[in-house]
């Protein structure tokens, strides 16, 4: 008698789910509270409040209160947190927010809102933890780079040859793209006042997170 053996398994595409409406997409509610942060910051007025026992910082009272200042972690802990939301500029949270809104769309397809926004918070809380460590502690340390970084490096291991811009001018593998900016921006005295312990932190939580959805998914990669 013949036996015919079956064919082998399928990889499959492991798909979170669809993008749906603004209210479903946790890509636009994190862009829009970063945005209202923004907006109530701009007209706050600002203010001299105390760093350490002898120096002192001027800025608004949602930085001071929600920004992570390692001197005062123990007493503020929320800011582990809050400083994600928290941008110290217009160019700071319109760099942030474009890369979330590229990067966040593709890992949210990928791998569903629970999945995506374990990783963008763990991400940036490790990136803060690091900063803790590392970090000045007398320095008020705001901006959701860390979670974003985090997002790069998830995103970087699972699908390596993706096709993106520089500036949205010059084509190249996502995997050159994150390289660039992990070195002008996570390496220490290259660009001065840049927190790049978050930046590391973050994208160490990312690549963790990639190998981790790789094993899990058996996710076909495009190129």
């Amino acid at each position: 008698m013949k036996q015919t053996s079956s064919p082998p398994p399928r990889r499959r595409i492991w798909t979170g789910g669809n993008t749906g409406d603004f209210l479903q997409n946790p890509v636009y509610i994190i862009i829009l509270i970063n945005l209202i942060f923004y907006l109530v910051m701009l007209f706050s007025s600002n203010e001299i409040f105390p760093l350490g026992q002898y120096m002192q910082v001027q800025t608004d009272k949602f930085t001071y209160y929600l920004g992570l200042i390692p001197y005062y972690f123990t007493s503020h802990p929320w800011t582990i947190v809050t400083n994600m939301f928290i941008h110290a500029s217009f160019w700071h949270i319109f760099g942030n927010m474009i890369t979330l809104f590229f990067f966040g769309q593709v890992i949210y397809r990928l791998v569903g809102t629970k999945w995506f926004l374990l990783v963008y918070f763990v991400g940036g809380i490790a990136g803060n933890g690091l900063y803790l460590w590392l970090g000045d502690s007398l320095s008020v340390a705001v901006g959701a780079s860390g979670a974003i970084y985090a997002l790069a490096g998830a995103l970087v291991v699972m699908m390596p040859k993706m096709k993106v811009a520089l500036y949205g001018i010059i084509p190249m593998p996502l995997w050159a793209f994150v390289l660039i900016f992990l070195v002008l921006w996570s390496v220490p005295g290259i660009i001065p006042g840049i927190g790049w312990q978050a930046h590391l932190g973050g994208f160490i939580i990312g690549l963790m997170a990639g190998f981790f959805f790789r094993r899990r998914g058996r996710l076909i990669y495009l190129t």
